[in-house]
């Protein structure tokens, strides 16, 4: 998949929650990150070990409002709604921006109503925002086809394993 995405939170407010979901960003290669009624500076984030400030562009914006993307840039809502579509069934688009709510709230209304799609992971509960970010791109990663199918063998070939018909001999795996 070519294109880009980014990362971004609304009104986060733990400095911890935004400095681990600054350096998933990151560390997944993001374009840029964003923070949306910002609660918090980045440099309040100390738990961004991977030092991101200065290795991808961060944008601030006050309100929703006033929240602007790249043209050709979709956004995608993380947020449990009885209308989200769940990650494993979503198709990422290749040029996206990722928003994310703080911790104890949902992203708002006027920020729903930016999301051209709204996602959910299917858990039993709501989980950190560092660890829905993390998921979230790690999804992005591995739907985007550059690591091909996963090894049906434990070596690691991706035969299909042989069908067992009881009674009958199975059948001798073929050598590539």
């Amino acid at each position: 998949m070519r294109g880009y995405f980014a990362v971004g939170v609304e009104g986060v407010s733990k400095p911890m929650n935004l400095g681990n979901l600054v350096r998933i960003a990151h560390a997944f290669d993001a374009s840029f990150f964003f923070n949306i009624a910002p609660r918090l500076k980045l440099s309040d984030a100390n738990s961004d070990t991977s030092r991101a400030q200065g290795a991808l562009p961060f944008y601030s914006f006050e309100r929703p409002e006033d929240f602007r993307l790249p043209l050709g840039c979709r956004l995608v809502g993380v947020e449990i709604t009885d209308e989200a579509v769940e990650l494993p069934r979503f198709r990422h688009p290749s040029c996206a921006a990722y928003v994310f709510g703080a911790e104890r709230y949902s992203l708002s209304p006027q920020m729903l109503s930016l999301c051209e799609f709204v996602v959910k992971i299917p858990t039993r509960f709501s989980i950190n925002v560092g660890m829905a970010g993390a998921i979230v791109l790690y999804d992005r990663l591995v739907s985007s086809g550059r690591f091909g199918g996963r090894p049906v063998t434990p070596s690691g070939g991706a035969d299909i394993p042989p069908v067992h018909n009881w009674g009958a001999p199975l059948a001798k795996p073929r050598d590539y």
